[in-house]
């Protein structure tokens, strides 16, 4: 089958981030077909050249060259494909909103991936799940003692890699009863409004959506924390699996006087938690320190240093900066109070 006038990308459907593009794409009307498998390998098999870092998903580009290029990072090419296919956009008008929707999308790309990969890798019987299902959803079909091998070398990898996250014996507690918090925001925010900033998904929906795929869909612990806390969490899930048939129109979204408290409780999670991280990380990197320390949620939290962090607090200022003068104070205005405005400091 000719799959050439389809945007291409290769990932998982245990990888969050390869949820969150196929949601988005679904949503967004753009044709696409999706190769399972690890980026690496299949790159190496169509003979294209691998970006400097590959992750999933990975995307293939047709940028007018001999080959197609291959691109990672979910948050930069969801800018791109807003500039390549028209309609149904993920990004709000409203400098100020779209500025709250940056904030919330990075938020569950780099904070919410811990609840994720925290309750995949760290209870015992999810650890079993996990290692026993991944393998048999890889794209190729392996035989029983294969499957068996791979468990037990996949399984003690990711487990090792634990503390990448910060997930350890002292932080457990911290991320679970953020992971508990958010869903009981979640509940009362979806009282209001059935997306994260109105009528219409914004960009910030499908990166919740992608770690929530996993947490409210894969894996069991946290699987029925959610189902307890919040149903109303566990039936967006469902929902942005495919909004391809939503209607939408420019006024689905409310300006961010328009939005309901509700939406605060999120941003409080957010500067409870991810803001004393990326400080506390940023601080680290441009010391040249190779691991953090600081206090959140009360406690002790210790983690290696991430450059990429970093850029995503360097980021986050880049596009508050950005806006006008008077987008700066709606948005400060908005975000007082919720920890979120040490970020802007």
């Amino acid at each position: 089958m000719d799959t050439s006038d389809r945007l291409q990308l290769i990932g998982a459907p245990g990888s969050p981030y390869t949820q969150k593009m196929l949601g988005l794409l679904r949503y967004r009307q753009i044709p696409y077909s999706v190769t399972w498998g690890m980026p690496q390998v299949v790159l190496e098999q169509m003979g294209i050249a691998a970006p400097k870092m590959v992750f999933m998903p990975t995307f293939l580009f047709d940028d007018g060259g001999d080959s197609l290029t291959a691109r990672c990072d979910s948050t930069p090419i969801i800018r791109e494909l807003e500039s390549r296919y028209s309609g149904r956009s993920v990004l709000p008008t409203d400098p100020a909103l779209a500025f709250i929707d940056y904030l919330l999308e990075d938020f569950a790309d780099e904070w919410a991936t811990k609840y994720m990969f925290h309750y995949r890798w760290y209870p015992e019987d999810d650890a079993d799940n996990a290692g026993t299902l991944l393998p048999l959803s890889s794209g190729s079909h392996i035989g029983d003692s294969d499957a068996a091998k791979f468990k037990t070398f996949f399984t003690e990898r990711q487990i090792s890699r634990l503390s990448y996250v910060g997930s350890n014996n002292v932080t457990a507690p911290i991320i679970e009863a953020s992971y508990h918090r958010l869903l009981k925001a979640m509940q009362a925010h979806l009282t209001e409004q059935p997306f994260l900033l109105g009528n219409r998904p914004a960009a910030s929906d499908f990166a919740l959506y992608g770690q929530l795929t996993q947490l409210v869909g894969f894996d069991p612990t946290p699987r029925r924390i959610a189902h307890e806390l919040s149903p109303r969490t566990v039936g967006l899930v469902y929902m942005l699996g495919d909004l391809s048939g939503l209607d939408v129109t420019g006024d689905d979204w409310k300006t961010l006087e328009e939005q309901p408290d509700s939406l605060r409780g999120l941003l409080v999670e957010c500067g409870r938690v991810y803001a004393p991280a990326l400080l506390a990380n940023s601080a680290a990197v441009a010391a040249g320190e190779k691991e953090w320390e600081t206090e959140i949620d009360g406690a002790r939290w210790i983690q290696q240093s991430f450059p990429y962090q970093a850029k995503c607090l360097q980021w986050i200022r880049e596009a508050y900066d950005a806006l006008s003068v008077s987008d700066r104070e709606r948005v400060n205005q908005f975000i007082q109070g919720t920890g979120c405005e040490t970020l802007l400091l």
